[in-house]
C-alpha cells in the first residue's frame, strides 16, 4: 500500500498546516464521513494498537485503522480534494472542501 497526494490535495495540505502547523490523518472507516480521510493538528487524535501508519501524506502522517487496513492492503490510496462539506471534524471542512480517497489496486 502506498498513499500519494494529489496536487489539489498537496495545496490544501499547505494550507492547513500555514493556519494550524503539522497535520496527521486517520482513516478510520467508522462515524461521520465514513471511509473518508480526517486530518487533524498532530498529535491531536490518539493512535492506539489497533491503528497503522501506513505512509506520509505530503509530509504528514496517515493512519488506518487495523481493520480497514486488513482489508485494503493491497490498495495504492491516492488522496483527493473535492468541494463541499462532509459531516467532520476535519480540519479542511471551514475550507468547503473535504478529502477524499480514489484507489487502484496494487500493481504486481
Amino acid at each position: 500500500m502506498k498513499v500519494t497526494a494529489t496536487p489539489s490535495c498537496k495545496a490544501l495540505i499547505d494550507l492547513l498546516k500555514s493556519k494550524h502547523g503539522e497535520l496527521m490523518f486517520h482513516q478510520s472507516g467508522g462515524c461521520c464521513d465514513g471511509s473518508s480521510p480526517m486530518c487533524y493538528p498532530l498529535g491531536e487524535f490518539v493512535v492506539g494498537g489497533q491503528d497503522v501508519l501506513v505512509g506520509q501524506l505530503a509530509g504528514c502522517p496517515f493512519y488506518m485503522g487495523k481493520a480497514q487496513y486488513q482489508l485494503w492492503q493491497h490498495t495504492d490510496l491516492i488522496i483527493d480534494v473535492v468541494d463541499g462539506r462532509g459531516a467532520s471534524f476535519s480540519l479542511e471542512i471551514p475550507e468547503g472542501k473535504r478529502f477524499i480517497v480514489r484507489s487502484e489496486v496494487c500493481k504486481v
